[in-house]
């Protein structure tokens, strides 16, 4: 959505919007997406076949997940942005286009470049903008928007009358961790939409996983007294990370991967609430 409405804002508006998913594909079938293939390239290649940057010639190619691109795919990648040109796969013809690129991730690129997996020289030079989309847990105040948007959009899709979601049921939302972000919360309204029995969804209408965090986090929340929700969320989300890294043996990109957040964000948080191993070692 976010590359959509860069495109949209643009002066490119009016050209294509290319998206490719890499991380869908193997790397072969990747390189043919992206570049195109000539007849007789590889076994299948009947015919040849036009890639994704010229289909994007003039207007944008979305790469999202970008960090699965194989080492000899980030070269030719190299190539198209400093040069704009490519040759398709099996064939002599070299290409030349105008596109923005776009590319998104939920690794960290910086950590994968000290790794060597993913090459310095591209980093730097995809690196020139970045927009950092923080995951929806960081965004309560957007989710009575997306609701009322995505609402509307089941109802129509599903032949529906729902009105609105009631107070019980965004403030639940509000305060759950949505570990799948925006397309978790298409779902949760989808179900609601297609389940719901009156022209108001309720608490008791959300998917269990929504529920049982909701009364486990009562619990927690009882004893703040009257401070505010920043305030009576940080143990909740505290609890939330200590628990996903006792899970996964304290393995922070393991942990961060669960979470639906990249390591950074993990490590400011976990700084920001003073968590450690060794210091659950002296707790316990």
């Amino acid at each position: 959505m976010t590359a959509r409405a860069v495109h949209q804002l643009s002066s490119r508006r009016d050209q294509p919007f290319v998206e490719v998913a890499c991380g869908a594909l193997p790397d072969t079938l990747l390189e043919s997406e992206l570049f195109g293939h000539v007849a007789g390239a590889f076994t299948g290649a009947s015919h040849d076949k036009e890639g994704k940057f010229l289909q994007a010639d003039g207007g944008t190619i979305f790469l999202d997940e970008i960090a699965t691109a194989s080492p000899s795919l980030q070269v030719k990648l190299l190539r198209v942005l400093q040069d704009r040109e490519f040759e398709p796969v099996g064939g002599n013809t070299t290409y030349r286009v105008d596109t923005r690129l776009i590319l998104a991730t939920n690794e960290d690129l910086e950590e994968l470049v000290r790794q060597g997996k993913f090459r310095q020289d591209l980093y730097y030079r995809i690196n020139v903008i970045t927009i950092t989309q923080p995951p929806l847990r960081e965004r309560i105040g957007d989710i009575p928007l997306l609701v009322d948007h995505y609402l509307g959009e089941m109802n129509d899709r599903n032949g529906k009358s729902v009105r609105r979601f009631d107070e019980s049921a965004i403030q639940a939302m509000q305060r759950y961790s949505w570990p799948g972000n925006v397309r978790e919360l298409v779902n949760v309204v989808e179900r609601a939409v297609v389940l719901s029995k009156s022209e108001t969804v309720g608490l008791e209408d959300l998917p269990d996983n929504i529920k049982r965090e909701e009364q486990s986090r009562n619990l927690v929340v009882a004893g703040a007294g009257n401070g505010s929700l920043r305030g009576a969320l940080v143990e909740p989300e505290k609890q939330i990370i200590l628990n996903a890294l006792e899970q996964y043996g304290w393995n922070r990109q393991n942990t961060a991967a669960a979470l639906g957040i990249n390591r950074t964000t993990l490590y400011k948080k976990m700084k920001k609430y003073d968590i450690s191993f060794e210091n659950q070692l002296i707790g316990t």
